[in-house]
């Protein structure tokens, strides 16, 4: 190297090293309009229309201004047979009986009795035990439930019961500020019984990664730290629709999210660890804990005793004598075997090297919190600054300033400032949410994402306004149903050919889209329409592949790491990770499972015996009862045709009745709703 070339990469060294410290530090986002996510509600009366008749809801009047700019006619609406089975699988995912279609055929007998009939209707499907059930479900894949995580891990066999109080949360109507809040912090909350720990499954149930203790702490500190990416990346995509877990390395390079934002609500999940906790007070659990610590010590000298070698000769008894003390001990303690619930308690975690500098140790350091470090690029090895626990710096309170996280954890600090300083988008996310259900895309079509990496909203004026009366009517999901569900918009028929030619993907609302059935209304159906559906309410799970499983798929088990083939084949969500949105796809697995599955079958076997039950042995009797049951319509001449030349010579035959209803259960007018 020559002397000037020499003299020219000194001078140049500091340059370098101050440009790659000034790489690692958090800088704060440049200058540049605040996305539309982070703005407060902007509300107003809609547009005018010239279509004085067609609106039927406020919802519909900024719709019909869109749909007038673009000079595009709504649909009709939809005969009155095809909504009544869409309001009740959107609602309650059951199929109705023929009698409840005919009911409400009747009821909408006139035009002026229409829409008193669908709102009476929505009212009382919203009153059904079933409504829960159905709602909970897709709530359930936003907090990647499961009934059944690694071995390594917590017990799960209480999960169920975070379920049912989902399921019982929108059954009660419970105001959504109060559903986020209870989530995250409810045992932080005043007037909540030990009872009400169940909520705490959203983070109980959080995946945990396995970490082999004999690695180094460099090593696991990582695994950690990507457990706590995974808590605030669902936290924040779920509750706020951001993606919080980008600022983890960097501040977010389109949001107004600092890495230092990160970290503050990371610091949260730093403080917190998994932990089984009672559902009864201290009066009636501490005797409990001291039975149970009693009862593992008896077990651990029993065990070792099983072990020991030579074994003694009167190994039998001592054995025996063990286990009558932990009998005794059970059977001495009321409330022993109390349910326990998954969920967490405050304890800040330390990834510390064991005392003979092999291997890690997991400090916890109970009733504690801790601030973190800013990890320069994400590396836990690599530390700055500390960061205190706080809110989102786009969100401050009302002294300007991010709420300041001090009360233990911060968990309940955390939830007050969700749904108090980021209200507005808080509400926009789940009123989002709602919508998509029902209309099958949301005005945000990234339901998790508002930021501005995600798609922009259709009708931010319409957002912002159901985002708004959500908010003036307590937070009510209810309210919001009925909302959206007696709308023209929603009540239109899925036939539109000119607004399916101009606007194939349905932005503007025109019509309401053909959509198939989940995997649990797909099932639930079946099991419906041939009579055997067992429709309790809550409890344990079932395996979905048990014979004896007939109760709805809500119950079914859901393994994290080793799910059901049917859930799998039918798009049912990854249980490791949110999911916003179910997948779609057509493959010819699920073909051969229509064709070949024992279940399929068996439920096709005991439709038919409904129908010989029901019908007697006249065929077109038979089969006027299946399609009244399957569809909720009187079979086409074409199709008595095609049953009777399936049938002819076999018409006492239970093995050809069987393979004629499998054929029926398989069709495309069970799967889609118009």
């Amino acid at each position: 190297m020559s002397t000037a070339s020499l003299l020219l990469l000194v001078l140049t060294l500091p340059a370098l090293a101050a440009a790659a410290a000034d790489k690692d530090a958090p800088k704060k986002p440049a200058d540049q309009p605040v996305p539309w996510a982070f703005r407060p509600l902007q509300t107003g009366p809609p547009a005018a229309v010239r279509d004085k008749q067609w609106a039927r809801t406020r919802t519909d009047q900024y719709l019909l201004a869109k749909l007038e700019a673009a000079r595009l006619l709504p649909a009709p609406p939809a005969d009155p047979r095809v909504l009544v089975r869409r309001l009740y699988l959107d609602l309650i995912g059951l199929p109705p009986t023929l009698e409840e279609v005919e009911a409400f055929v009747r009821d909408c007998s006139s035009i002026s009795n229409r829409q008193p009939a669908i709102a009476n209707l929505v009212n009382q499907l919203l009153a059904s035990p079933h409504y829960g059930e159905r709602w909970g479900r897709h709530w359930l894949d936003l907090a990647r439930y499961v009934d059944q995580t690694g071995s390594w891990l917590e017990p799960t066999g209480s999960a169920h019961l975070y379920r049912d109080w989902v399921v019982k949360a929108f059954n009660d109507d419970l105001p959504y500020d109060q559903f986020v809040m209870r989530q995250i912090a409810t045992d932080q909350m005043p007037g909540m019984t030990p009872d009400d720990r169940h909520a705490l499954g959203f983070l109980g149930l959080a995946p945990t990664y396995w970490k082999e203790l004999q690695l180094p702490p460099e090593l696991i500190k990582g695994t950690v730290a990507d457990e706590w990416e995974e808590h605030v990346d669902t936290l924040s995509r779920t509750f706020l629709g951001l993606t919080l877990a980008c600022a983890r390395c960097h501040n977010h390079k389109f949001d107004p999210i600092t890495a230092v934002d990160y970290y503050a609500v990371a610091g949260v999940f730093a403080s917190v660890r998994h932990a089984e906790r009672p559902t009864m007070g201290d009066e009636f659990w501490l005797p409990v804990k001291a039975a149970r610590e009693a009862v593992a010590k008896l077990e651990k000298e029993r065990d070792e005793l099983k072990k020991k070698k030579p074994a003694p000769a009167d190994l039998t008894n001592q054995v025996a004598v063990i286990e009558k003390k932990i009998t005794d001990v059970k059977a001495g303690t009321p409330h022993y075997h109390m349910t326990m619930a998954n969920a967490v308690e405050d304890a800040a975690l330390y990834v510390v090297a064991a005392g003979d500098n092999k291997g890690t140790k997991l400090d916890y350091k109970l009733g504690e919190a801790r601030d973190l470090e800013l990890m320069k690029r994400g590396d836990p090895n690599k530390t700055g600054d500390i960061v205190p626990r706080q809110f989102l710096s786009a969100f401050p309170a009302k002294d300007g300033k991010p709420r300041r996280f001090t009360t233990g954890s911060g968990r309940l600090e955390l939830a007050q400032a969700i749904v108090q300083d980021a209200t507005p988008l808080t509400a926009r996310v789940m009123v989002n949410r709602v919508w998509r259900e029902h209309f099958g895309r949301g005005l945000v079509d990234t339901p998790s994402e508002l930021g501005a990496s995600g798609d922009a909203p259709t009708h931010p004026e319409l957002l912002d306004d159901l985002a708004a009366r959500f908010i003036a009517h307590g937070w009510s999901i209810k309210w919001l149903h009925c909302e959206l569900l007696l709308s023209a918009a929603w009540q239109q028929s899925s036939i539109a050919p000119d607004s399916e030619k101009r606007d194939p993907e349905n932005k503007l609302y025109a019509r309401m889209p053909r959509r198939r059935l989940d995997v649990e209304g797909w099932r639930d159906s079946i099991l419906a329409v041939a009579g055997t559906l067992d429709d309790r309410l809550g409890g344990p799970s079932e395996l979905i592949e048990s014979e004896k499983n007939r109760r709805r798929t809500l119950y079914g088990t859901v393994h994290r790491h080793e799910m059901d083939a049917m859930l799998r084949t039918h798009d049912f969500p990854d249980p490791s990770a949110h999911s916003p949105s179910r997948a779609e796809t057509s493959t010819p697995l699920q073909m051969l499972f229509a064709l070949n599955s024992p279940f399929v079958q068996q439920q096709a076997a005991a439709f038919a015996a409904r129908l010989e039950k029901e019908s007697g042995t006249n065929t077109s009797d038979r089969v006027n009862r299946a399609y009244a049951l399957l569809y909720q319509r009187s079979p086409t001449k074409n199709e008595i045709a095609a049953a009777t030349r399936f049938l002819a010579g076999r018409e006492t035959d239970k093995q050809a009745w069987a393979e004629y209803t499998q054929a029926l259960l398989g069709g495309n007018e069970l799967l889609f709703v118009d």
